[in-house]
């Protein structure tokens, strides 16, 4: 599996570049890749079908210069940031029979992810439908988009934020996983114990990737920028909902 350690300055870019590495192996001119990028600045990005006013205090985000983002996949609203590391992963149905379903697509993954922290003495756990927690607390998040012969799997991992902020610009969720209960946000989450370095190690580990990150092609990097410009970038794909 190629591994991929790169993150881009613009928020929308990150976001493209995902979607665009989904896009090039479903089409054949990709492969199997595991990616990890950190913004540099924090902002919000809503799940592909949510709707912004009810996920987002957009004033707030607003006063304090915090861009609001939208992703391809499903899931909830998450603010990023320094101290988020993300993973993103692009994997072949033919090659995992567990992707067949979505609830074992998320088995085999956030599986693969736990078994690697045991083995650094975390003692993480696949909670809810899609993700992971360390005694009850989330700290991590996750999220798909589906294609006929690929998956795009990515999610977020809290190491280092300050998990107080995430109130002032997400508002508390309708949808709850059951293990949530009424805690609010702060009273949730949680930070991982391992340093972005060794969380990536970590991701290398639980998908056999050789951990000496390759380049990234040039022609994905263009496609990325243009598709940042031409949609994530563009209010009517941000505020589509």
């Amino acid at each position: 599996m190629r591994f991929l350690d790169y993150s881009f300055t613009r928020p929308e870019e990150n976001l493209a570049y995902d979607e665009i590495l989904l896009e090039m192996a479903e089409n054949g001119r990709g492969e199997e890749t595991l990616r990890v990028w950190e913004s540099g600045v924090p902002f919000v990005v809503l799940g592909v079908s949510q709707v912004l006013r009810q996920e987002v205090y957009e004033k707030n985000c607003l006063d304090d210069r915090v861009a609001i983002m939208r992703r391809c996949s499903a899931g909830g609203c998450v603010l990023q940031g320094p101290g988020c590391l993300n993973f993103s992963l692009v994997l072949a149905h033919d090659r995992h029979p567990d992707l067949c379903t979505i609830r074992g697509s998320y088995c085999y993954i956030l599986g693969a992810i736990t078994a690697a922290l045991a083995n650094r003495g975390i003692s993480a756990k696949h909670k809810g439908v899609s993700d992971m927690a360390i005694r009850g607390l989330k700290f991590s998040g996750n999220a798909q988009k589906r294609r006929r012969r690929h998956i795009l799997h990515h999610g977020t991992v809290l190491y280092a934020l300050d998990t107080q902020k995430i109130a002032r610009y997400i508002r508390e969720p309708i949808d709850r996983p059951q293990y949530r209960g009424t805690r609010d946000h702060h009273g949730f989450l949680t930070t991982v114990p391992l340093r972005s370095q060794d969380l990536k190690l970590v991701l290398c580990d639980a998908f056999n990737a050789d951990p000496r990150p390759v380049k990234p092609g040039h022609n994905e990097l263009e496609a990325a920028k243009n598709l940042a410009k031409e949609t994530y970038r563009a209010q009517d794909w941000i505020r589509r909902r």
